[in-house]
């Protein structure tokens, strides 16, 4: 077992949600639906914002104050919903995890990969679990796709296009790349998902269309290549008004025996090459062309996916069944850390206009976490780790 779990006879996991912003509160709605976890209060710098957001989810008088930590060890509870600024990540889950606190983040683990590879250095200092919360992975659709695209030999080309025109206002008009840091990290983590497989480089190019009304580059095309040979290409903007896709993007699967589409929001399709799809997801013959998963699941022609949940309920739910039982949970800190290398990656390409390695971003990051580093058993052990990739590999 490589982190600490709790009784599982103990009753509703008991969480403290850690900001109060608009993102804290739906994740308050998503505990409030949720049988196995209870919430014991709310954290918020803004303490009357915690209040307010209490009220509105009709607990008012429940625990609040400005300081996480402080009020699981007030109110007994036994884990934390980091649902802060991405600025904040570091400092609030490096606190929880090391006054012996499981915490399940929102995305991104950290500000930076240099972060993120001090918090999974923590969580494996402390034997506590830190999940990532990378809601998107939570959709039957998703696993659905992954299930059709297995059944087709190997996947050697994935692409995605997204294209949004949201108008946020706040921090996310003023970011220098909105686009790949605070969205595309979601298609970056879905595509390693269905290949599932690593990213090993890529080449980027991000720019500003001239009607943006983003202040940083809000439009990108990023190509990855993966372990084995395979090809990512992301295509995407957060400026293009008119005919939107939906929020996960939509996605196409070329693999050796056919083709899986998938639009972000409904079944995906699959169109198999005549007999070459064997027993697998599309059958032989040709028979799974066109079909979405549901109608090839009820012919028998493929194992309808087991139900990840849906979005942050999803990650809420494998969260604390990891608590309980030991169980690996998708998003660990350890396994996530590639997907924000990713976004670092891309980032770096399109400012130096170059292939960029992965590794070469993780190498890096390790250097620049050990020279900020205040924790020296927090540094000790990303020393030993000998390279960033000691990093993907949790023990405890």
């Amino acid at each position: 077992m490589t982190f600490a779990t709790l009784s599982p006879d103990s009753g509703p996991v008991r969480v403290v949600v850690v900001g109060a912003g608009p993102m804290g509160r739906a994740w308050l709605r998503a505990i409030a639906e949720e049988d196995a976890v209870e919430l014991s209060g709310i954290a918020d710098l803004a303490v009357d914002v915690a209040d307010e957001a209490a009220a509105e989810i009709g607990v008012p008088g429940l625990p609040t104050g400005p300081d996480g930590v402080e009020l699981v060890r007030r109110t007994g509870a036994q884990a934390i919903i980091d649902v802060t600024v991405p600025a904040a990540h570091h400092p609030v889950t490096l606190a929880a995890l090391r006054a012996g606190i499981p915490v399940l983040g929102e995305k991104p683990a950290a500000a930076t990969v240099a972060e993120t590879l001090s918090l999974a250095a923590a969580a494996q200092l402390t034997g506590q679990l830190f999940m990532v919360s990378q809601s998107r992975r939570y959709d039957d659709h998703l696993f659905a796709a992954r299930a059709l695209a297995a059944g087709l030999g190997r996947a050697g080309i994935l692409s995605v296009d997204f294209f949004k025109a949201p108008r946020f206002g706040g921090f996310r008009d003023a970011m220098a790349s909105p686009l790949l840091l605070d969205m595309a990290i979601h298609q970056f983590d879905m595509a390693r998902f269905l290949l599932g497989a690593d990213p090993v480089s890529v080449l980027c190019d991000e720019y500003n269309p001239a009607w943006s009304w983003y202040a940083g580059d809000a439009a990108a095309t990023a190509a990855f290549a993966f372990e084995g040979g395979a090809r990512f290409v992301f295509t995407g903007s957060w400026c293009s008004p008119g005919l939107e896709t939906s929020w996960n993007g939509s996605w196409r699967v070329s693999a050796e025996h056919g083709t899986v589409l998938w639009d972000g929001d409904h079944a995906p399709t699959m169109d198999a090459a005549g007999g070459g799809g064997g027993g697998g997801a599309g059958g032989g013959g040709g028979g799974g062309v066109g079909r979405p998963v549901g109608a090839a699941a009820a012919s028998g022609a493929v194992d309808p996916p087991v139900s990840p949940g849906d979005g942050i309920a999803g990650s809420l739910r494998e969260f604390t069944a990891a608590l309980r039982t030991g169980a690996e949970p998708m998003g660990r800190v350890h396994e996530n850390l590639l997907s924000l290398a990713m976004v670092e990656a891309a980032m770096l390409s399109a400012r130096e206009a170059r292939r960029v390695a992965i590794d070469d971003v993780l190498e890096a990051s390790l250097t620049a976490a050990l020279a900020a580093e205040r924790d020296a058993e927090v540094r000790d052990v990303m020393a030993g780790w000998g390279s960033a990739r000691g990093a993907l590999q949790p023990s405890g």
